[in-house]
């Protein structure tokens, strides 16, 4: 018996050796089955949509897991790694992607960066999605902050690409998409930048529809600067159109006898209500100053400057807001220029013919009403006539040759006295000034052209 036990512990001791070369063969020949195995099972699922996917090998048998899109991609996951030749058994850990109950994306435009967040359908969505938030802002930085989600509405990526289309006209701004509906807030970068985005807003994917557009525009501005010193106005800032443009440039060169205007107006929509006559309004009041600023800014208006003399200061104070539409503001800070010093009669002759040759004062056709915008004008012949108080002045009277010399004669005389009664409106005596009518008596250009009937058509001052 003890050498039969002796016999027996030899031959276990030689077992010893032998189980561990097996085991060694064993796994020797198992890690490149199971590398194989893994490598060919996650080739099987390149064509297959799947987030978080993990594959794990143990000898023939494979645990997958993974979060698939919808419960057809999961199964066609599942049966793509049981085909692959050598799988023995495949255990199923595949789940799907959470869903998103309401579906909510996000893209949110600060000063340095466009945020991306809230709810990509698929990877590759989420991808395209970066991508043109990238080219829309032109470069700025992009976050992507967004997570993954099944619930996506149909037609959502191409609801979203419009919606970054508009990322890029924003200064700063969010737009969002929850389900269905699209919410924006914020500032365009540029004056019409919120009508482009409404017109854009348009065309959203069936099924889409706005809930809410907050979008603000930058102020409408309009300025112009009155220069005495270099005699210009210079208008700069916004017109709604090129008609608008044209009229209102128009209305300039007529209400500025001695400035030459500087134009640098561009057209551009967003303009408030009524914008033409309200600016067209404000830029007669400046004609009335000796130097000033008109800004226009939406519905607000500011003047500053200095008038002729204190009766225009308080005319224009009290006056130019009623012509304004209602809902539009006026500010104004209106001072007046200091006095100049008397001078004598010839003096003051060579003034007023010096203003008379830049400008001419206007009447309706056939009319002695005084055109509104000779405004500027007259007060500049006022503020002359305040610096030789003791001149008598003649307000002689002109027209072209079209016509009876009777009606001519009196119409002009009717022209005179109108001037008349504007210059004692504004505080001068009336007893300083004579109207005198003559009618086409003393032409200064020939009446066979209508560029010679303007320039007999006119006022005179003459001192007396």
């Amino acid at each position: 018996m003890q050498k039969l036990f002796r016999w027996a512990s030899k031959w276990w001791l030689g077992l010893i050796p032998l189980a561990l070369m097996w085991g060694i063969a064993a796994w020797n020949n198992t890690l490149p089955v199971e590398a194989d195995l893994s490598a060919r099972s996650a080739a099987a699922l390149k064509d297959t949509v799947l987030d978080k996917t993990r594959i794990a090998v143990d000898g023939r048998d494979v645990s997958l897991a993974a979060d698939a899109f919808s419960e057809e991609g999961r199964r066609d996951a599942v049966t793509a790694v049981e085909n692959v030749p050598g799988v023995r058994l495949v255990d199923d850990a595949t789940g799907l992607v959470a869903e998103a109950k309401p579906f909510v994306w996000n893209a949110e435009r600060d000063v340095v960066r466009v945020t991306l967040s809230g709810s990509a359908p698929l990877p590759s969505m989420k991808g395209r999605l970066t991508e043109a938030a990238r080219k829309d802002v032109g470069g700025a930085e992009v976050a992507d902050q967004m997570g993954l989600a099944r619930g996506a509405p149909p037609r959502f990526e191409a609801a979203a690409m419009l919606l970054l289309e508009q990322i890029g006209k924003l200064k700063d701004g969010k737009i969002t998409i929850s389900d269905t509906k699209v919410n924006l807030s914020g500032m365009a970068r540029d004056i019409g930048g919120r009508e482009a985005i409404a017109a854009a807003l348009k065309n959203l994917p069936e099924g889409f529809s706005l809930a809410a557009n907050e979008i603000k525009a930058p102020p409408y501005i309009f300025q112009a600067y009155k220069d005495p010193v270099a005699a210009t106005l210079t208008l700069t800032g916004y017109v709604p159109d090129n008609n608008a443009h044209a009229a209102i440039a128009m209305a300039a060169s007529r209400k500025f006898f001695n400035e030459k205007v500087v134009d640098n107006l561009k057209a551009s929509v967003g303009a408030p209500g009524a914008f033409n006559s309200a600016v067209v309004a404000a830029l007669g009041a400046l004609s009335r100053l000796s130097t000033g600023t008109l800004v226009v800014s939406d519905r607000e208006v500011k003047l500053s400057g200095d008038a002729l003399y204190e009766g225009a200061a308080n005319d224009i104070r009290a006056g130019l807001g009623k012509d304004f539409p209602k809902a539009w503001q006026y500010k104004p800070e209106i001072t007046v220029k200091p006095a100049a010093g008397p001078v004598d009669g010839s003096v003051c002759q060579q003034l007023f013919s010096e203003l008379l040759a830049k400008g001419r004062i206007r009447f309706e056709p056939k009319r002695a009403d005084i055109d509104p915008d000779s405004t500027g004008i007259l007060d500049h012949l006022i503020e002359t006539a305040q610096r030789c108080p003791t001149t008598d002045i003649e307000v002689a009277g002109h027209t072209d040759s079209d016509g009876e010399d009777g009606f001519n004669r009196a119409l002009s005389e009717k022209r005179a006295q109108a001037v008349i009664d504007y210059l004692v409106k504004a505080g001068l005596p009336a007893n300083r000034f004579t109207a005198v009518g003559y009618g086409s008596t003393q032409p200064v250009a020939g009446n066979e052209t209508d560029d010679g009937k303007a320039q007999n058509r006119r006022i005179e001052f003459l001192v007396r």
